[in-house]
């Protein structure tokens, strides 16, 4: 993913529906504005928090996958067995 794609995700992770915007092509927290006035613009740490949140929850999963893979070649599978069950 792409810094852009994580700023947008960890924004709509933080509040429901469409109440953020960016006042340029740049989609940066720079240009990040808030359309909802019930909402607080996040600080950027707050932000970068989120971001950082979903790469450690990214890495935990691909971390997870080579794990189970390992104990599968553990328990005497081999590399299509394990493709067959779990797809990779």
């Amino acid at each position: 993913m792409t810094d852009m794609e994580y700023l947008n995700l960890a924004l709509s992770k933080m509040h429901n529906g469409q109440w953020f915007g960016f006042s340029s092509k740049e989609q940066s927290y720079s240009t990040l504005i808030v359309h909802d006035s019930s909402i607080t613009k996040p600080t950027e740490a707050d932000v970068n928090a989120k971001i950082q949140e979903i790469k450690d929850a990214e890495q935990a999963a691909i971390d997870k996958k080579a794990s189970g893979k390992q104990k599968l070649k553990d328990l005497g599978l081999d590399d299509d067995e394990i493709q067959a069950l779990i797809g990779v």
